[in-house]
C-alpha cells in the first residue's frame, strides 16, 4: 500500500481520543519537567492501534502465556507506552504523575520487571527486533499462536544489528512477527537523509525478506486495517512503513529537533501545550 504524498507529509488529522492521549502524555511530561514528546507523539497511532483493536492481552495478568507481544525497541518515545498501558488498566494513573521520580516504577526508558505491561528492557537502540524473534521463536515452539510487534525507529535502522535480525527473522519465515517502522524522517540531529539514508526503504526490507506495506502512521482506521491483514504473506515477517510526523499534534513541536528531548520543561510550555490539544 502506497501512502500519497499529502498524508506522508502531513499525517491524517488527529481525532479525540488521540488529543487526549497526547493531553495525558503532556501532564505525565508536566511532572517530570524532561522527556522525549517529539517520538512519543510520533509513534501513539501506532501504538494505539495495536492495544485498542489488535493485540491479545490481560492487564490483570500481564503475564499470560498466550498474550501477544509488543516491544518499543525505540525505547525513548516510552511516553506513549506508558500513557496506553495506564488507560488499559495495567498500573495506576497515579504512576503517571511520579514519572522519572525515585518513588515511581515509570523512567526514561522502559524496564522489562518493573513496568507490567513492558515486554523488553529497551532504549539501547538496535535490540529489540532481536528479542522480538527469540519470543516469536519460541510462540512457534509452544503452538500458543502468540503474536509479536516490535517498534522501531528509523534512525534506529542506522543499527547493523537491526539488519542482522532482519535476515534471521526472514531465514526463519517467522510470519507471526510484525515491524512497524515508526519512519518521522528525523534523528536527534538532523533528517534521516542527512544523517544516513535510508531509502529506498521498502526496497531494503524486501530484500531482507520481509512482505512490505506502506501506511500513513497517524491514520487509525488505515492502521488498523494493514495491521488486520497480517501476515501479508505465509512464511515471510511483515513489516509496516509507517509515515509519521515527528511532534505530530503539536504546531510549534511537529519537526522541531529542539523537541526531540527536553530536559527541563517550564510549566509555560506544558500551558502551551496543552492549550493546543484542546478540543
Amino acid at each position: 500500500m502506497k501512502t500519497s504524498p499529502t498524508l506522508a507529509e502531513n499525517g491524517a488529522p488527529l481525532d479525540g481520543r488521540s488529543r487526549a492521549l497526547r493531553r495525558q502524555i503532556v501532564r505525565t511530561l508536566g511532572c517530570a519537567k524532561r522527556g522525549h514528546i517529539g517520538s512519543a507523539f510520533s509513534v501513539l497511532e501506532i501504538l494505539r492501534v495495536l492495544f485498542d483493536d489488535v493485540m491479545r492481552y490481560d492487564p490483570r495478568n500481564p503475564r499470560w502465556a498466550s498474550r501477544d507481544r509488543c516491544i518499543l525497541s525505540k525505547g525513548h518515545a516510552c511516553l506513549g507506552l506508558y500513557v496506553l498501558l495506564a488507560d488499559k488498566g495495567f498500573f495506576p494513573e497515579t504512576e503517571l504523575w511520579k514519572f522519572c521520580q525515585s518513588d515511581g516504577i515509570l523512567g526514561g526508558h522502559p524496564e522489562y520487571g518493573k513496568v507490567p505491561g513492558v515486554e523488553a528492557s529497551t532504549g539501547s537502540l538496535g535490540h529489540g527486533l532481536s528479542l522480538g524473534i527469540g519470543f516469536a521463536l519460541s510462540a512457534r515452539h509452544a503452538r500458543s499462536g502468540s503474536r509479536t510487534f516490535v517498534v522501531i525507529g528509523d534512525g534506529e535502522a542506522n543499527e547493523g544489528s537491526v539488519w542482522e535480525a532482519a535476515m534471521c527473522a526472514a531465514k526463519h519465515g517467522l510470519s507471526d512477527l510484525t515491524v512497524l517502522m515508526d519512519y518521522n524522517k528525523q534523528q536527534s540531529y538532523g533528517t534521516t537523509r542527512e544523517v544516513l539514508d535510508l531509502e529506498p526503504l521498502a526496497d531494503k526490507w524486501r530484500a531482507f525478506g520481509f512482505a512490505v506495506a506502506e501506511v500513513d502512521g497517524h491514520n487509525v482506521a488505515e492502521l488498523r486495517d494493514t495491521l488486520g491483514r497480517t501476515p501479508f504473506e505465509q512464511d515471510r515477517p511483515s513489516v509496516i512503513i509507517c509515515h509519521t510526523v515527528k511532534g505530530k499534534g503539536i504546531s510549534f513541536v511537529e519537526r522541531n529537533l529542539q523537541w526531540h528531548h527536553k530536559s527541563k520543561v517550564a510549566d509555560e510550555e506544558i500551558d502551551a501545550l496543552l492549550n493546543e490539544l484542546e478540543e
